[in-house]
């Protein structure tokens, strides 16, 4: 089982990023998928989370109305469209697979993990 993220990078504030996390294909069968972040000295905070059909969305409040989570299963790939950026969304970004079909905001209920992405938001 492997998610591998990409798509981070150095922006200014206000600016658009899309992240991709590509999946293995036993990765993404049936299972909701996951977005999380971790900033500079903060703990892991979950982003968004789409259900293994992406019918189901849910965003953590910070990043409503910004941030955009779809996925491709066709494609094994999931994204995440963020737009309006701010410095306070400058964190290492992590993909995860969920145990369950449709995802939540729990860490734990995310049994596998991809590398981060860093993501830096310039003011």
């Amino acid at each position: 089982v492997q998610l591998q993220a990409s798509g981070g990078g150095l922006v200014q504030a206000g600016d658009s990023l899309r992240l991709s996390c590509a999946t293995s294909r036993r990765t993404a069968s049936n299972n909701a998928l996951g977005w999380f972040r971790r900033g500079p000295g903060k703990e892991r905070e979950f982003v968004a989370t789409i259900s293994w059909r992406g019918d189901i969305t849910n965003y953590g409040d910070s990043v409503k109305g910004r941030f955009t989570i779809s996925r491709d299963n066709a494609k094994n790939t999931m994204y995440l469209q963020m737009n309006s950026l701010k410095p306070e969304d400058t964190a290492v970004y992590f993909c995860a697979q969920s145990r369950y079909s449709v995802g939540s905001s729990r860490p734990e209920d995310y049994q596998y993990w991809g590398q981060g992405t860093q993501v830096t938001v310039s003011s």
